[in-house]
């Protein structure tokens, strides 16, 4: 196990009925302003308990934070909270509404600063205070300091970190009324952040694989349990809590960790605006696919002790591994290959293309560049 330093600031609430809580977590000296999507908000019952809770507060709003929220959209924002003196922003929303939040929140923060800029420092030690209420589970990002966010000028997505949510206040229930593909992208970036961080190197950490395990096993067990019943509170509890857990750096201590396929899949958002978690539900087996050699322990280890595949050679094992978990995917009604969107071979030379020109190598061998990633490209169509 590598040497590592540990901090996670954010408190998680968690339960039922605890929106209201926002009446004593934010100071009613703050001024707040609640960013927020689309409007689901309006029709599952969460804007009314947010704005109950802060009925002592001084706030204003700001809607229109889209999925793979774009530096656009965040520019607005920010011009909107200097306007105001905002000094603490309130993200209600999935991982996307929250993801544009911490840009604004930095940008707020550094005024000098274009937020695509911030953006691309990828880095950023300073930003206001901020915080969130939580209704798609997925991305992990209420108890991290990571961010992705989108140009729509340029067709890029890039990920950037800045500093933590002071408090994250998750409620099960408001996940009840989500549409059901929300929630299969959601299942399956849970899944990839978690195999990110696992399925690397064999013989780190004993403890980081039995975590990371609990929690994959976890999300193929309660899969279709959703399926069956999206109003069973334990179910959705324990799915919410996995893409917390999925992505808060408690499964990634000291270990390696590899990322290429969430690289290769922002690219795919970026160029064809495809959903972050369905992107990664096509990249995942090609990646496994193109680097079955150089994650092979790992790949053997995840096949016996998750899926349970135990017999035939270490070649059948491997390849059947790979199977089932594209097989998962697709049991959640994802599409796993490229050509089921529609894209072809021009994307994959373009992505290509890029990674090359930037110099990038990603994966917990640093050997995933432009070209192997073509290699993952051509394997998923």
């Amino acid at each position: 196990m590598y040497n590592f330093t540990f901090q996670n600031p954010t408190k998680l609430v968690f339960g039922k009925g605890e929106i209201a809580q926002l009446s004593t977590l934010i100071p009613t000296e703050k001024k707040v302003m609640i960013t927020f999507g689309g409007g689901s908000v309006k029709h599952n019952g969460v804007y009314e308990q947010v704005i109950a809770a802060l009925k002592n507060h001084n706030y204003i709003e700001f809607w229109g934070i889209e999925p793979n929220p774009e530096v656009e959209t965040v520019r607005k924002a920010v011009a909107l909270g200097k306007e105001n003196e905002i000094d603490f922003l309130l993200a209600v929303g999935g991982g996307s509404v929250l993801d544009g939040t911490k840009l604004i929140a930095s940008a707020l923060a550094n005024p000098g600063i274009d937020p695509w800029d911030i953006v691309l420092q990828r880095r950023i030690e300073t930003a206001i205070s901020y915080a969130s209420v939580m209704t798609l589970p997925a991305t992990g990002s209420e108890m991290n300091c990571g961010s992705v966010i989108s140009c729509r000028e340029k067709k890029e997505k890039y990920a950037f970190s800045t500093t933590f949510p002071e408090f994250s206040i998750l409620d099960p229930e408001v996940t009840y009324s989500l549409p059901a593909n929300q929630i299969a992208c959601g299942l399956a970036d849970i899944f990839v952040h978690v195999a990110e961080q696992y399925m690397t190197t064999a013989g780190q950490s004993r403890i980081m694989d039995r975590w990371a395990e609990g929690v994959l096993q976890t999300v193929i067990e309660i899969a279709p349990k959703i399926k069956e019943n999206q109003n069973d509170y334990d179910v959705m509890a324990d799915y919410m809590l996995s893409a917390t857990l999925a992505l808060n750096s408690m499964i990634s201590m000291g270990v390696t960790q590899d990322w290429a396929t969430h690289m290769i899949g922002h690219e795919l958002t970026a160029l064809h605006g495809l959903t972050h978690g369905a992107s990664l539900a096509i990249v995942y087996p090609g990646t496994l696919i193109t680097l079955k050699e150089q994650k092979q322990s790992k790949i053997l280890q995840y096949g016996e002790r998750v899926l349970g595949i135990t017999s035939g050679t270490e070649s059948e094992r491997i390849n059947e591994t790979i199977s089932k978990t594209e097989a998962f995917f697709r049991s959640l009604g994802l599409a796993t290959r490229l050509t089921e969107v529609g894209i072809g071979d021009e994307t994959i030379n373009l992505i290509a293309e890029r990674f090359n020109k930037i110099g990038v190598a990603y994966g917990e061998g640093r050997n995933v560049t432009g070209d192997v990633a073509k290699q993952i490209l051509l394997n998923c169509k």
